[in-house]
């Protein structure tokens, strides 16, 4: 029997938008199993706990979940040493523009001196979401704008609650 290829999809996700939904969607057509990973980062200040980003988005790919394709963590340290543990050998980048390929690389070429079984594999969002970033959406949300198209239906009255001016 063949080798399971398993991915990690890793990101801050704060919160998730459609963008991130087609990334993964695009990385279950190369994967046989794509980890979508929330970073737990010390050095940011999320708007989302990391519990509440976990859950978000399992609401958002709750049936690509039950397909079995996608699953839904949560880590600390190392991307590499996380994605070993995990058994996937690629991580998976999105890249929206040309202005997000330089940081990536660098990341990639970072992340390959680490551990050189882990490759990096960037996709491209459809063109609808090449703009669309978790900042700008919370902005369009605080500022009472239509989020309609941006993020899953489900997960649109969780984003106002949380960011919109009373």
């Amino acid at each position: 029997m063949p080798t399971r290829r398993v991915a990690i999809y890793p990101g801050s996700f704060d919160p998730v938008t459609n963008g991130h939904l087609d990334i993964v969607r695009r990385a279950t057509a190369l994967f046989d199993h794509v980890i979508v990973a929330v970073s737990e980062n010390s050095q940011k200040a999320p708007t989302f706990t990391v519990n509440e980003r976990r859950d978000m988005l399992r609401l958002a790919l709750r049936k690509e979940i039950k397909s079995g394709r996608v699953s839904v963590d949560v880590f600390r340290g190392l991307l590499v040493r996380y994605a070993l543990r995990r058994g996937a050998r690629a991580v998976i980048r999105g890249l929206r523009a040309v202005s997000d390929f330089e940081y990536e690389f660098q990341m990639a070429l970072m992340n390959r001196r680490q551990e050189a079984r882990v490759e990096a594999v960037f996709l491209m969002p459809d063109e609808r979401y090449t703009y669309l970033s978790s900042t700008l959406l919370k902005d369009i949300v605080r500022l009472g704008g239509d989020i309609g198209g941006f993020v899953p239906p489900v997960l649109a009255p969780i984003l106002r609650r949380r960011l919109s001016k009373t």
